[in-house]
């Protein structure tokens, strides 16, 4: 199966971008431990190892793919950046989703990635 999701953030495309790339503001958002080097074909963990995968591209400040792993599959996240007014406009694609799991993967996108992620460039 496969997931879109559109989301607004208060903040430029640099500062989201380095929000989700750079390892120090990551661990500030998520408060929890994080491994993550913006370099394609390295390993990351984030919200200490709930999610773990590999780098595959990075366009500074416009994209970010990966691949995560969960259960012993594999599934593709694509992340699109994109200025929106004053704000930045993120669009999450994710394939490969096992269809018993797809609602648990949509809630933690909303409740653990991009809730957290928003709360940060608002406080």
């Amino acid at each position: 199966m496969e997931l879109k999701i559109a989301h607004k953030i208060k903040g430029s495309p640099e500062e989201v971008y380095r929000a989700l790339t750079n390892p120090f503001t990551i661990q500030l958002w998520t408060d929890a431990p994080v491994t993550m080097e913006e370099k394609a074909g390295t390993e990351f963990s984030i919200l200490g190892g709930n999610i773990t995968g590999r780098n595959i591209e990075f366009i500074p400040n416009q994209m970010i793919r990966q691949v995560w792993y969960f259960d012993g599959s594999e599934s593709e996240v694509l992340i699109k950046i994109f200025p929106d007014k004053s704000n930045t406009r993120i669009i999450v694609e994710q394939s490969g989703i096992p269809e018993d799991a797809y609602e648990n993967i949509l809630e933690g996108w909303k409740e653990s990635y991009l809730g957290p992620l928003t709360d940060f460039f608002e406080a």
